[in-house]
């Protein structure tokens, strides 16, 4: 069965649009932005009003788009449990999907753990170490590291990428 959303894209401004859709990739406007490009041109605007097609179209749209603009994509994603995290400076969803796993009450030995995972991933790969940490435990995330820190920069590239389509998937589901 398809979700369809409860705002529906094919009945809203481009203003409204942006303001739904605009945060599902993290501080990546450009995507919602195709995104509403395709729709404008679409003849059969309604097939964009399911969380599934919304979803389909948006990671087209990445997967499609050069490796400098999937670079940057990846470097707007915060640290997990990191300094922005700390200085109250993460997006509202980042903030709650950290959050619910727990990020938010780390002891001083785990946020030190992270600070060096962060670090070491970061200077290996030039990007953060992203996962889609919804329904995770802090456990999951260091064993994720502890998997992901040895791949080849091609090999984490594509699986950071794809850990954001699921990040973005968990966002649109919200909607």
């Amino acid at each position: 069965m398809m979700t369809i959303l409860i705002n529906k894209p094919s009945e809203l401004s481009k203003e409204d649009f942006m303001a739904q859709f605009a945060g599902v990739y993290e501080h990546s406007d450009w995507v919602a932005e195709l995104l509403w490009q395709q729709l404008e041109v679409s003849v059969e605007k309604q097939c964009f009003d399911t969380v599934d097609a919304i979803a389909a179209q948006m990671r087209q749209i990445v997967d499609t788009a050069s490796y400098d603009l999937k670079l940057a994509l990846l470097r707007a994603h915060p640290d997990l449990a990191g300094k922005a995290a700390l200085a109250g400076e993460l997006t509202d969803d980042s903030t709650s999907e950290q959050a619910g796993v727990g990020l938010d009450e780390l002891n001083e030995e785990e946020f030190q753990r992270f600070q060096h995972i962060n670090d070491s991933y970061k200077t290996k790969f030039e990007f953060p170490f992203i996962m889609a940490v919804k329904g995770a435990t802090k456990v999951q995330i260091f064993d994720g590291f502890d998997g992901r820190i040895d791949n080849s920069v091609e090999v984490e590239f594509a699986r950071a990428v794809n850990e954001v389509h699921k990040i973005a998937g968990f966002r649109l589901a919200e909607k």
